[in-house]
């Protein structure tokens, strides 16, 4: 098999269900932004990978999930004309990163105000997660205005944002590396009871 088609020459690709769009399709920009995300996620579980902590192993193996499921997010965002029953994002999904974010919150120290990106490379690399994560979803958004989309794709979009946050968090607390708070910032963040 070639890796090579040259059927994307002209500045064209195809989409299931729609024929040939151009390469800067709001659809093929949606997907292409997921993809991107998934390059920046095998990057930090690379390094995630050399660390001997064991929160940071487990948070490896999770990012290697997520890797799987933005698959399916490119997947479904491929879809001219969605249809329920060939989707792979679920809300199940969704869900699960719920239960991830309350369980790195939990092990992390209270935080008052927005914290600068960074601290270990490990978590640098988890806040470059979430930065692309948040354009993916608004590119998602911005097909939405003119075409269908599955919604799942976009809360889980929105949620892994999150996700990516807090096991920033978790990354420098594994690592004894303290967050650095924006110092001009207010008291915005309120930890939530159980």
């Amino acid at each position: 098999m070639k890796l090579y088609t040259r059927t994307g020459d002209e500045g064209k690709t195809s989409v299931i269900g729609g024929g040939r769009v151009r390469k800067d399709d709001a659809r093929v920009e949606a997907y292409g932004t997921v993809d991107e995300l998934n390059s920046y996620v095998g990057q930090a579980v690379a390094v995630l990978l050399k660390a001997p902590e064991e929160k940071l192993q487990q948070l490896a193996e999770r990012l290697i999930l997520v890797q799987h499921e933005l698959f399916d997010c490119g997947s479904d965002l491929c879809y001219a004309a969605p249809s329920p029953d060939k989707m792979k994002v679920s809300a199940e999904m969704t869900e699960r990163l719920e239960v991830w974010i309350d369980e790195s919150e939990a092990q992390t120290p209270p935080i008052e105000r927005f914290i600068l990106p960074g601290g270990s490379e490990s978590a640098a690399l988890l806040h470059v997660c979430r930065t692309v994560c948040r354009r993916a979803e608004r590119r998602v958004v911005t097909l939405g205005v003119d075409q269908p989309y599955p919604d799942e794709v976009r809360r889980f979009l929105n949620r892994l944002s999150d996700f990516f946050f807090a096991a920033a968090r978790l990354a420098n607390a594994a690592l004894s590396v303290p967050d650095i708070e924006y110092e001009r910032g207010a008291a915005v963040f309120r930890r939530r009871e159980p």
